[in-house]
């Protein structure tokens, strides 16, 4: 058995509020809405278009969605990948014209 921190009366150990007074015991939990981390194909398609985009959003979320947050970074590496490919290719190519 516990006691009322306002009347003092005896009160049970999981009382919310006091039965005499009526002053509640304990302090209640906010609710928190379930985050919803499916990891997302269409936020790494985002990341791979939009590659800074893709970056910011892993930052964001790589704590409280880490699947999305996933999603959206390989997206942006892909899209860095490709990006880079492209240019050697195409030095490659331009510097071969010129020899």
């Amino acid at each position: 058995m516990a006691f009322c921190k306002n009347c003092g009366k005896e009160i049970d150990d999981k009382a919310v509020i006091c039965p005499s007074c009526g002053v509640q015991q304990q302090e209640i939990a906010p609710i928190t809405p379930e985050v919803v981390d499916n990891g997302g194909f269409l936020w790494g398609l985002l990341g791979c278009c939009v590659p800074i985009v893709g970056l910011v959003l892993f930052l964001v979320w790589k704590d409280t969605k880490p699947k999305t947050a996933k999603a959206a970074g390989i997206g942006a590496l892909v899209a860095v990948g490709i990006a880079a490919v492209y240019y050697l290719i195409v030095l490659i190519l331009g510097a071969s014209l010129f020899y």
